[in-house]
């Protein structure tokens, strides 16, 4: 049987030197209730009134909807000076106010903006950057060690693990390898085609693409990739076994976390990354003839003979030393920022986030580095 729900209403009486607000109608959650800060208004303007009371004859239904209300009323009034009276009040509700306010209200418990200076802040950061760069050195250390105990046979870890590893290092990957090489050699030809064109110069496309992709793009783009592909999945997996106490499990049964976890997802990246360079590489040639054979006037046979001739041996080295060193920093920044991970799911994104920034500029700066080197030794 269906209820009727009466409209509920709040209006504001002024009679003998003091407030009268009168409560009608049915307060319930699902209800439609008046605007309380039209209340609150008539109450500042007469501020010659210094008492409130209530009337509740008309009072139907009610829930927590009309003491959520009534608390506000009552706090407000008790800010601008105004007695109030909750004697006129239902029972039930005068011992629910009762009960709200026997305990008080904690302090320091509501949140409350901190005004921090320019100082302190670039202070702070300081410091966090003091730790991360501690944190590092430690994590490099211990990893060097796990790496010598693994070239002496003494190291500790699933066999089964690292070519799991390798599998979604390096197959599993080259869907997006492809197709990023793809589209970056078809960025190239096309940029270089813009300049070249004007001499009659296209063949030198492939000479552009060659260069560009065996020297810096091919493992430059694999490195950003997997960063944000692996690096954050190492980061989640390692942090996600942090918040479920599975490292510390570890470490009480006499495994060392670097050995058993870190250091098969490292080889499994410094295996595959040059691999996949080289792959890159290829995809990148091929966008580049795509562009080539068929928006200028260059046979697929000409354009091989020009990347052949264009690429040494020297070049493709030179690019896999790099995407090697990308694939440890890579692994690096994954899994120590997995392992660096707190204790709850939003401390797992955080790590995963991190994780990606940090090896992204990892890789920029291991990047400038050997470029610089190269230019200098004439390489």
């Amino acid at each position: 049987m269906a209820v009727n729900t009466r409209p509920s209403n709040m209006t504001v009486n002024c009679k003998a030197h003091q407030f009268e607000v009168v409560i009608e109608g049915d307060w319930l959650l699902e209800s439609v209730i008046p605007d309380i800060e039209l209340v609150l208004v008539q109450l500042v303007q007469g501020a010659k009134f210094r008492q409130l009371v209530f009337s509740t004859e008309t009072l139907g239904r009610w829930d927590s909807l009309l003491m959520t209300e009534l608390i506000k009323l009552i706090a407000y009034s008790e800010e601008k000076g105004i007695s109030v009276d909750t004697n006129t009040l239902p029972s039930g509700i005068q011992g629910l106010l009762s009960l709200f306010s026997a305990v008080p209200e904690r302090t320091g418990v509501r949140r409350q903006s901190i005004q921090v200076s320019w100082l302190e802040i670039i202070g702070n950061s300081g410091l966090h950057l003091q730790r991360d760069i501690n944190a590092l050195i430690v994590f490099i250390g211990n990893l060097a060690l796990s790496i010598t105990a693994f070239f002496r046979g003494k190291a500790h870890f699933r066999w089964v693990d690292l070519w799991r590893n390798i599998q979604d290092c390096g197959p599993s990957a080259l869907p997006i390898i492809t197709l990023i090489s793809l589209l970056v050699g078809l960025i190239l030809a096309f940029v270089g085609s813009v300049q070249l064109s004007l001499f009659g110069a296209q063949l030198y496309i492939a000479d552009l693409v060659g260069l560009g992709m065996s020297r810096e793009m091919g493992g430059l783009m694999t490195a950003v990739i997997m960063s944000g592909r692996t690096g954050a999945a190492y980061a989640a997996q390692l942090g996600t076994m942090q918040v479920n106490n599975e490292i510390d499990a570890l470490e009480t049964m006499g495994f060392d976390p670097m050995e058993f976890l870190v250091l098969p997802r490292v080889l499994g990246l410094i295996f595959v990354m040059p691999l996949l360079c080289l792959y890159a590489d290829l995809m990148g040639m091929i966008g580049g003839a795509l562009v080539t054979v068929n928006f200028f006037e260059v046979s697929l046979v000409e354009y091989m003979n020009r990347t052949v001739n264009a690429i040494h041996m020297l070049d493709l080295t030179v690019g896999v030393f790099k995407c090697a060193v990308f694939g440890v920093l890579i692994a690096l920044s994954g899994c120590m920022r997995g392992m660096q991970c707190g204790r709850s799911a939003s401390d797992v994104g955080d790590a995963t986030t991190s994780a990606v920034v940090t090896g992204i500029v990892f890789i920029v700066i291991a990047d400038s580095l050997m470029t610089i080197i190269c230019n200098r030794l004439g390489i």
